[in-house]
């Protein structure tokens, strides 16, 4: 039996000499508990950044080796044109059966099948000799990449609900990563590795494939969640009346603009460099300087925008970029070329500010996994006319200043919408019954 002293030692946490050393009371669990926490956060953050390199690969690999795809497959024109039609039509369509997809298996199960899907998709489509099945496997990863583009926001909401915007920094830089690499080192990459492109489209499936084993291990840890009554209860309203929130409907508007003016940038303008007179090569580099540029801001943005209570300084400072960028290139092209690079590059990273939002204007994982898809589908649905109306205006005058006028007015709108979405409100408080 402990004697008096003993016990008030233990009681009182007397540590004089010779005092006897109480046992603990429990076993020292809850710091290994709390290792393995943070240990499974710190992989699912960096299986949402191993996602998001792996998101834009899939076109952006393709559109820099498309002349010789053509060639192999012997594709046609217009086969070549729905190609370029496919991702944003699919990251309307798909992006709607998301939320139904996420409440029905949990969203980080179906972003694990979109990554199964891309990988399918990228490897399978190299083996190919038909344009047509060539043309379905392409929109069999993009259907991947439309689910994931919805859900990985919506993941961050979830499992890192006190630091969205850091992780919304990290998603949009490894995005950025993602888009400069493959435009970057397709060609070279296929040319390293004896100029058949179909290794050199192939090999991004193994980068997807490396996405793929991370988060099939995110989800064999947390097997468990989807039925957990926690886990239903972030889910938030089954569903909500989200047509009568102004915010997301403002929010999808500006999703659109932000993406017809980033799609068509990245479609044309190597094609406007070279007409005002700058090399192929140079070309080249401008286009990777856009991408560049957006890395380090993409991961800063969202932290900014984050700690206000509104982003409608961010939404007009980038709009302003982009009209001077998109005049500049209209008036002298030719003339500091990566002036121009760089304030278009600023504009594009109006796709992390839009993420940010997205995660921002709701309150529960729920209400962002709704939002999300109904802001980015109806918003790409919106950025599909925008470049091929820019290939319709130079072709019919020969000359940039009508398209690249219309990129510039384009801006305007997006301010001003972007403005109504920058507001610090939830969309739960207006999509009321």
């Amino acid at each position: 039996m402990p004697t008096a002293a003993e016990r008030s030692a233990t009681v009182t946490g007397d540590r004089r000499p010779g005092a006897p050393t109480p046992a603990p009371a429990t076993p020292a669990a809850a710091p290994a508990s709390s290792a393995v926490r943070n240990g499974a956060a710190v992989l699912l953050a960096v299986a949402v950044a191993a996602a998001a390199v792996n998101l834009r690969p899939v076109v952006t690999s393709l559109g820099a080796l498309l002349d010789p795809v053509r060639e192999g497959l012997g594709m046609s024109a217009t086969t070549a044109g729905l190609l370029a039609a496919v991702p944003p039509l699919c990251f309307a369509l798909l992006g709607i059966c998301a939320p139904a997809l996420a409440r029905r298996f949990g969203p980080i199960a179906v972003v694990t099948a979109a990554m199964g899907a891309i990988t399918a998709g990228v490897l399978a489509r190299v083996l190919t000799g038909s344009a047509a099945v060539f043309l379905l496997l392409t929109a069999v990863a993009l259907a991947g990449v439309a689910l994931a583009n919805v859900l990985i926001p919506v993941v961050i909401k979830r499992y890192f609900p006190d630091r969205v915007a850091p992780m919304i920094g990290l998603y949009s830089m490894a995005l950025s990563v993602g888009t400069s690499l493959a435009a970057a080192t397709a060609v070279p990459l296929t040319h390293a590795l004896g100029g058949n492109w179909r290794i050199g489209l192939g090999i991004w499936g193994l980068l997807a494939a490396v996405a793929l084993v991370l988060w099939l291990t995110v989800l064999f840890l947390r097997r468990g969640e989807r039925r957990s009554p926690a886990a239903a209860g972030a889910a938030g309203p089954a569903k909500l009346p989200i047509l009568r929130s102004r915010t997301a409907w403002a929010l999808a508007a500006f999703f659109g603009l932000q993406s017809t003016s980033a799609y068509s940038a990245m479609g044309w303008l190597p094609k406007i460099y070279h007409d005002a007179g700058v090399s192929e090569s140079a070309a080249g580099v401008l286009l990777a300087l856009v991408m560049v540029v957006s890395v380090p801001v993409s991961f800063l943005l969202p932290n900014l925008a984050a700690r206000r209570g509104d982003q409608r300084l961010y939404v007009v400072v980038l709009g302003l970029c982009g009209i001077a960028g998109f005049l500049g290139l209209m008036l002298a092209a030719g003339t500091v070329p990566w002036l121009w690079a760089i304030l278009v590059g600023l504009s594009m990273c109006a796709f992390p500010l839009a993420l940010t939002m997205l995660g921002l204007r709701a309150r529960t994982p729920g209400g962002v996994t709704q939002l999300s898809a109904f802001a980015q589908s109806l918003g790409y649905l919106i950025s599909i006319p925008g470049p091929i109306l820019m290939g319709a205006l130079y072709q019919g005058t020969g000359q940039w200043y009508l398209p690249l006028g219309l990129l510039a007015l384009l801006l305007v709108p997006q301010i001003l919408v972007g403005l109504r979405a920058a507001r610090a409100r939830h969309i739960e408080d207006e999509a009321v019954v």
